[in-house]
């Protein structure tokens, strides 16, 4: 399931972002969806998750009320709305798919876009 990343950039603290993952392939709407992010010099960490109907997300403590995950099944499409960032949130933020249903280890996803940008400058 190839995926593409799009919408980082810089953004100023207190502002807000919108992410996007688009899925070739008919079969988007079986996966589970994670988003990832990793900071210069940090390991990647997970960020959110959302099963494969959307019906259940899960998120990071650190980011939990301020980024809200969802998906788009008709646009094989999978976002993350970022509210209130914070200098450190800046990161490369990538979205990864895994069969059903979503998993906080990166490890577990078979699939992985390339990545976009998030700059939040104080």
């Amino acid at each position: 399931v190839p995926l593409v990343e799009s919408g980082g950039g810089l953004v100023q603290a207190g502002g807000s972002l919108r992410l996007s993952c688009a899925a070739s392939g008919g079969t988007f709407s079986r996966y589970a969806m994670g988003w990832f992010r990793q900071a210069p010099g940090k390991e990647r960490e997970f960020v959110a998750g959302i099963n494969w109907s959307g019906g259940s997300t899960y998120y990071a403590d650190s980011v939990k009320g301020r980024f809200t995950i969802s998906r788009d099944n008709a646009k094989n499409t999978v976002y993350l709305q970022m509210y209130s960032l914070k200098p450190e949130d800046t990161a490369v933020y990538y979205c990864a798919a895994r069969w059903w249903d979503y998993d906080v280890g990166e490890r577990k996803y078979d699939y992985w876009g390339q990545g976009t940008q998030v700059t939040v400058s104080s």
